[in-house]
């Protein structure tokens, strides 16, 4: 396997690269390569210090470290309280949150919380700079519905690069409705973050990125696991599907076919499960399904492609070996979430924004100091973004949507829940009903990007404030030097 590998990854590039050039219907694939040989890795469970008040603290390490993910080979990554990727979070709704995050890279980073509600100072965005050695130290209130989130970096300039070495993890919100489904972690509540890599041939990461998208790799990690295996011992299984990659989207299925249930969406469950057999996700975008099985059944969990760009290639994922005997498990409830759909008034506000060719949002590349938009908190808007340039997606920080259309049509059935982040194809629009979080602050903006990691390094992202409704004109237009660059740093 390591020979064939080292023989492959060359003519992989090639290969790679042409695709994003010139939109080549060859196929990347794995699929026939793999001999499912590793155990799937399951990230740790974060086990927090309760403070004298309730607070539930964690610390959180980023540091360098060397993993092997090939048997003998070993290799320079970046890891959280580890070598690669990082531990999973878990809480309930109404948990009082603070963080210890301790910066041991050797260079500046940010710990940013993907599709958390939080105080802009506490998002971990760009303006959240964490020095060589220091030590940032973030607190909240989780207030917002049971969810798949997730953290990583948001270092603009270096994200791309910050993640693709390993820094990563699940962050997981219960509520009474999510204990409707498996819950119990690593067990039949089963993380799956999938990143696609492309190694040299002595085993080293690659991070070549010359593809118009970024990264497109020719190898496939699941939490971490080259070539992994897993096997379950519940009837029912949860599924929480995270796309860490940089750049490429996955359509997810199964090899034998068999049909699952998707019941939550980014930002949180749906109201009633929506039985599939194939779905897709863009980078940074989440699902959970539920799966059924029966004692000693065999599936491989695939990336079917879909196209060209980033939605080009055929992986095999994970192998799923079910046990001879199995636990019971309960129906899933056809009721899931109790929270309603995000509507928006007749008289909502509506803000149109333009992605381009040149990794631009309404002609303009991201700058710091430069305020977008003012949104007024808690309140809900359309937002039309219109893609004029190759594939992106679009994320909005603090805030949940709901895809409304795409291109005048409804969207698919697996992306009508709470989301966070929504694929955009090359000439498509899309509207988006948006739910803001309730914090203000003049000081500390929000983003919203391409989620493709390279477009945003590039500058394909905006600014907005959430400010106290009515206050919108009061606001700011730029944010001073001062105040910008190390904002909440350290002690």
């Amino acid at each position: 396997m390591k020979l064939y590998r080292r023989l492959i990854v060359p003519f992989g590039l090639l290969l790679v690269f042409g695709l994003a050039g010139c939109n080549s219907n060859e196929t990347v694939t794995n699929v026939g390569k793999l001999e499912f040989q590793q155990a799937l890795k399951i990230p740790e469970l974060l086990e927090p210090t309760i403070e004298s008040d309730g607070t539930k603290h964690f610390s959180l390490t980023m540091e360098p470290g060397t993993t092997e993910f090939f048997p003998g080979e070993i290799t320079d990554t970046w890891g959280i309280n580890g070598s690669y990727l990082g531990p999973t979070i878990r809480v309930s709704r109404g948990d009082k949150v603070s963080f210890d995050v301790v910066n041991k890279l050797g260079e500046t980073s940010t710990l940013h919380w993907h599709g958390m509600m939080l105080p802009p100072a506490m998002d971990g965005g760009p303006h959240q700079m964490i020095e060589a050695g220091e030590t940032w130290s973030p607190h909240w209130t989780i207030d917002q519905p049971s969810a798949t989130t997730w953290y990583h970096p948001h270092l603009h300039g270096k994200t791309a690069q910050h993640v693709y070495r390993g820094l990563a993890g699940m962050f997981i919100i219960d509520d009474e409705d999510s204990k409707k489904l498996p819950s119990n972690y690593g067990v039949d509540d089963i993380p799956l973050i999938v990143q696609d890599k492309l190694f040299t041939s002595d085993g080293q990461l690659s991070e070549d990125d010359d593809t118009p998208y970024g990264m497109l790799g020719d190898e496939i990690l699941v939490n971490g696991t080259y070539d992994p295996f897993l096997k379950v011992t519940a009837s029912q299984v949860r599924f929480r599907l995270l796309n860490g990659s940089n750049a490429r989207a996955y359509n997810f299925g199964f090899t034998d076919g068999r049909s699952f249930q998707l019941v939550a969406n980014d930002a949180g469950l749906l109201n009633e499960p929506v039985t599939l057999e194939r779905f897709m996700l863009s980078p940074g975008e989440r699902a959970e399904i539920v799966v059924a099985f029966e004692p000693e059944e065999e599936t491989i969990l695939r990336s079917y492609s879909s196209g060209a760009g980033i939605t080009n290639g055929e992986f095999d994922l994970l192998k799923i070996v079910a046990d001879s005997e199995l636990t019971g498990s309960s129906p899933i409830s056809k009721q899931l979430s109790s929270i309603e759909p995000i509507e928006v008034p007749a008289d909502a506000k509506v803000r149109q924004f333009k992605l381009t060719m040149e990794n631009e949002i309404n002609d303009k590349l991201m700058d710091m100091y430069r305020i977008d938009e003012v949104v007024p908190a808690g309140t809900k808007e359309i937002w039309e973004i219109h893609n004029f340039g190759s594939e992106h997606n679009f994320h909005i920080h603090d805030a949940a949507f709901r895809v409304l259309d795409i291109n005048d049509k409804e969207p698919p059935e697996y992306a009508r829940g709470r989301k966070d982040t929504v694929f955009i194809p090359h000439g498509a629009s899309v509207r988006i009903a948006v739910e803001f979080g309730n914090y203000t602050d003049l000081n500390y903006p929000l983003m919203y990007h391409c989620h493709l990691l390279k477009h945003e390094d590039e500058g394909m992202m905006g600014q907005f404030l959430l400010v106290e409704p009515g206050t919108e004109s009061q606001a700011p237009t730029e944010l001073r030097d001062d105040g910008v660059e190390h904002p909440h740093n350290g002690h």
